[in-house]
């Protein structure tokens, strides 16, 4: 099984502390955020970075639908890591300062893929449908923390 990963970055002309605490409040900003790809958002412990269980459905494609249940830890500062209950996939988001009052928002999700023929048609397109999904969640979180 390959490793599969899609990655999207964003400037956001806001500081890095108030974009990370956007991104780690899942009772509120992050629900917000959430293009239509996710749906059955629902907090079920915490909702405030660490230690937070949150689950969502995304529709990666009009087939694919992933059933995501996430465990939120902060290994580090300005770092949130979401693993799914459900797969392999970890998702890791970034936020850095990029200069006066900005800040950079990367966002990485890496899973197993599959094998085979599937496997080299899920490398070649899923981390592009992916980013672009990512793009969507970073336009509306520039959206709402740039206010």
């Amino acid at each position: 099984m390959a490793q599969v990963e899609a990655t999207t970055e964003r400037v956001v002309a806001a500081d890095a502390e108030a974009v990370f605490d956007a991104l780690a409040d899942y009772s509120g900003t992050r629900a917000k955020v959430l293009p239509e790809q996710f749906s059955e958002y629902e907090v079920r412990e915490g909702g405030d970075g660490e230690g937070t269980l949150v689950h969502w459905k995304l529709q990666a494609t009009s087939k694919r639908v992933r059933d995501c249940l996430l465990e939120v830890s902060e290994p580090t500062d300005g770092e949130l890591v979401e693993k799914d209950r459900n797969s392999t996939m970890v998702t890791t988001w970034r936020v850095t300062p990029a200069g006066e009052g900005k800040s950079r928002v990367v966002v990485t999700s890496t899973w197993n893929g599959a094998t085979g023929i599937g496997g080299v048609f899920e490398r070649t397109f899923a981390p592009k449908g992916l980013a672009r999904i990512y793009d969507l969640v970073l336009d509306r979180l520039a959206a709402e923390v740039e206010k």
